[in-house]
Parts: structure tokens; sequence; C-alpha cells
């Protein structure tokens, strides 16, 4: 369905009604659609390289190419009404069946699809303490509501997932540092097996870069796909840490043991599109009709028998389960080690004194 100038009119106004800074990749985005949905493609002349906001403007306009304008039009309004539906109190969607509310994320189910929406777009969906309990909350809830037969894990904002919020290390209980080791190995533990666990089709939408913890769970969807300005980064070695999520052994499983070896010990970052070649992604899509393309699929996929999903699942997914759990409590036992090193704190430390300048 096409969107209507009326639509298209609604949308530039409840843009003005935003309360938090959507970042800087989406309001290049929003500027792109709208003026190729005003205008057509690009005709402008490029600016020049030392113009580093027109020229930013000018390449997000001309990376949308021949789009046309009324496809333009309907991802500008879909874009809008996704950022003010991130902001909107959810009634139905935000509670949990005790009747407590979600904080960090958006739940949403309809058309068959449980979708968890990561929702601290103003700190790139960076996992806290609490945002790991709600998630895997909001598995369980999937994982028991009849009404579901698919779920999809993906983000509000420009990002995906930045990782671990680094605050998580901060906050040092009375006990000391080894109590709080201990304690985000056990909360790291059970949110993991959240997902070896998950008995339906499990769905990640990579709307934006994703960091850490974000990327290595990926071995443990069933399905991944990405938008074409999606990156992929596991800087462990960096913050003198160890993998996590499994991807110690998915990885390697997946993409081959050398360029595992690159991923996951020697920082490097993917590309959505080399992601894909590695296996760690099934398909990638234009940024510009991501959100089109990707939800129509998942609609189709919500029509099928949900038993037929959740018994093949089981073939494919039961034989390794075993396994992964072991992995998981290796990985977190080296991770708690890792935590209280030399290299890890002061990794952190130089983190927070690097933002402190900025």
């Amino acid at each position: 369905m096409q969107a209507s100038q009326q639509d298209f009119e609604k949308a530039q106004n409840d843009l003005k009604t935003l309360k938090k800074d959507p970042g800087n990749d989406v309001k290049l985005k929003l500027y792109a659609l709208f003026k190729q949905a005003t205008q057509g493609s690009c005709n402008a002349p490029k600016p020049g390289m030392l113009d580093f906001v027109n020229k930013a403007k000018w390449d997000a306009w001309n990376s949308l190419g021949s789009l046309s304008k009324d496809e333009a039009k309907k991802s500008y309004v879909e874009l809008v009404n996704g950022l003010i539906l991130s902001e909107a109190p959810a009634k139905d969607t935000a509670s949990l069946s005790t009747g407590q509310k979600y904080d960090t994320l958006q739940v949403i189910t309809e058309d068959n699809i449980t979708k968890i929406f990561l929702n601290r777009p103003e700190k790139k969906n960076a996992i806290t303490l609490q945002m790991y309990k709600e998630i895997g909350l909001a598995l369980d809830e999937a994982a028991k509501d009849d009404n579901t037969v698919i779920t999809v894990l993906t983000g509000h904002g420009d990002y995906f997932c930045s990782g671990n919020d680094l605050n998580n290390f901060t906050n040092i209980p009375p006990e000391g540092k080894e109590k709080m080791a201990s304690d985000s190995a056990v909360i790291l533990e059970a949110f993991v097996s959240k997902f070896i666990d998950f008995p339906k089709p499990l769905i990640a939408v990579i709307n934006g870069p994703a960091v850490g913890i974000s990327v290595t769970i990926l071995g443990l969807f069933d399905i991944v796909y990405a938008t074409d300005r999606a990156t992929f980064h596991t800087p462990f070695s960096q913050l003198g840490q160890s993998p996590e999520g499994c991807s110690s052994y998915t990885f390697p499983r997946v993409m081959g043991l050398s360029k595992a070896v690159e991923v996951l010990l020697f920082n490097k970052l993917l590309t959505a599109h080399e992601a894909c070649k590695l296996g760690l992604v099934t398909e990638v899509f234009p940024d510009a009709t991501f959100q089109k393309e990707v939800w129509g699929r998942l609609r189709s996929y919500g029509e099928l028998p949900k038993n037929s999903l959740v018994f093949s699942k089981q073939l494919i997914r039961d034989t390794e389960k075993e396994k992964l759990h072991a992995v998981n409590v290796q990985e977190c036992e080296r991770l708690k080690e890792r935590w209280l090193s030399d290299d890890c704190m002061n990794a952190i430390i130089s983190f927070f004194q690097k933002k402190a300048k900025l």
C-alpha cells in the first residue's frame, strides 16, 4: 500500500514532536528519503570534499538511486512512524504477565509475530544488566504465547546494539569486584541460555551497527537479516575480554576457524556483505527498502503452521543444545576471570577517560 500525500505531510509534522534525537544516521536517512520523495533521484552537484555536512547529505540522497517517489514517501512515513512508536508508552505491548513494564524494550505481538525492540536509541541500545533480564523475560513470554509463531529481535534508532553498557562495570557492590563479576557471569549465562533453549523460530533484524554480545549471539538465531548499513564488530581483546554468546563454538563452525579468529581475537570489523559471505548473516537488503522487504517476508512466515516450525527446529537444533550449554558455562567462567583482570579494568578506565574528554 502506497503512502498518501496526507500520510506524508502528517509524518513531517509528527517528526517535529520527537523528544529524543534519533541520531545523525537516521536524520540523514530522513533527509534523503524526503528529497527523493519530493524531487526524485539526486540531481544536485556533488559538494566539495571539505563541505562535510552537505557532502554527507548528498551521499545519503544519492545512495537511494532510482527509488521511486512513491516508495521513498512510503519509507519516510514508515521510518517516522517507527520513531514515534519507539517513544510511545505501549499499553498492551510493554507489559509482562506479572504486571511489570519493560523499561528498556518495546514488545509488540501482531501478525503472529512477537517483535522485541531494543529501546535505548539515545545510548545506541547498549545493554544494561536490567536489559539482559528484560530480554530473557520477553523471550519467555514469546515462547509461551500461543499466538506467537516466530519471534524477532531488532532495535530502535540507528544502531541495532552497541554491546554492553560499560557502566555495568562501574556499579561495584559493597562485597567488591569479585561479587560484581560473579553476579554478571550468572546473568550472562542465563541470558545466553534463553537463546539456546528458545523453541520457536528466532530471527534477528539487524537495523544498524552491531557490537559485542549483540554479534556473538547471532549464531544462536535461525535467520539473520541485515541492512547494508550494518556492521559487525567483536572488540574483545581491545577490552581485555574474551568471547561469549557461544561464539567460540558457533563462529568457527559457521565461518571457518581462521575467519573466526580474525573476528573474535583480532577485532576484525565485518560489513553486512562480508558477514553474509561468511554465513553469519542470511541475507542483506538495501537500507532504503530494508524495513519494507524484511517485515513483508516475516509476515508471510507468521502464517506458517506453528507446530510444524517448532518440531522442525527441534530436529535441527536439539542435537547441539548440550554442547552449547557447556560452551556457555565455559565462556562465562573465563569472562568472570577476565573482568577482574588488569587488562579489562585498564581498558574500561581508558574508555571512560576518553569519554570524559569529549
